[in-house]
């Protein structure tokens, strides 16, 4: 006597394969997704792992940068250069070169600012007639020390550390400026950075 078709046992049944591999479908769609989660895995991983090979790269960051030599900037004055930002891909052309305004306070002093606005980042002037760094977005003053004279922004400019080294003024430029890295506004005194 033989088994009815409905009670045969599960691994009777014919599975179809392809004839030039001879894989099945549920292989060939398992393969499949192994391949797409492979490629997902990989799209998320490469920030993680940029990420961790980070502080490797840092080198870069942490240079001193030349601004040129110390007569270029006279004693009382506030000049702006320009440095090229120490880690640039070739696609950065001239946004990779940086503004900066350099006061010489006196001959062994010197103040770094950033050119940004401590409000939202738009670029200062700087004016000699009234000796103020002012911002034409929304009308904040800086006294020539960075320090906040007036305006929305709620701390002075940022500064630069800097170094004289051979006749040259050095700034660390890969720092960004940062809140903590303001102008000091107590007492008037200055700060060496």
């Amino acid at each position: 006597m033989s088994a009815p078709a409905a009670l045969s046992k599960p691994g009777d049944e014919k599975v179809s394969t392809t004839k030039d591999t001879g894989m099945t479908r549920r292989v060939m769609l398992f393969k499949l997704g192994l391949l797409f989660n492979g490629f997902v895995a990989a799209a998320l991983g490469a920030p993680i792992v940029r990420y961790l090979l980070g502080p490797a790269r840092k080198a870069g960051y942490e240079s001193w940068l030349s601004l040129g030599s110390l007569e270029q900037f006279p004693v009382g004055q506030t000049r702006l250069a320009t440095f090229r930002y120490p880690v640039v891909s070739p696609l950065d052309g001239e946004t990779a070169n940086i503004p900066c305004w350099v006061r010489n306070v006196d001959s062994h002093s010197f103040q770094v600012f950033a050119i940004n606005c401590a409000h939202l980042g738009c670029p200062v002037r700087w004016f000699p007639q009234s000796n103020l760094f002012m911002c034409p977005c929304h009308g904040g003053a800086y006294y020539q020390d960075g320090s906040r004279a007036s305006g929305p922004p709620e701390r002075g400019l940022f500064q630069y550390s800097y170094k004289i080294e051979d006749g040259e003024l050095f700034i660390k430029a890969g720092e960004m400026p940062t809140p903590g890295r303001a102008a000091n506004t107590a007492g008037g005194q200055l700060r060496c950075v």
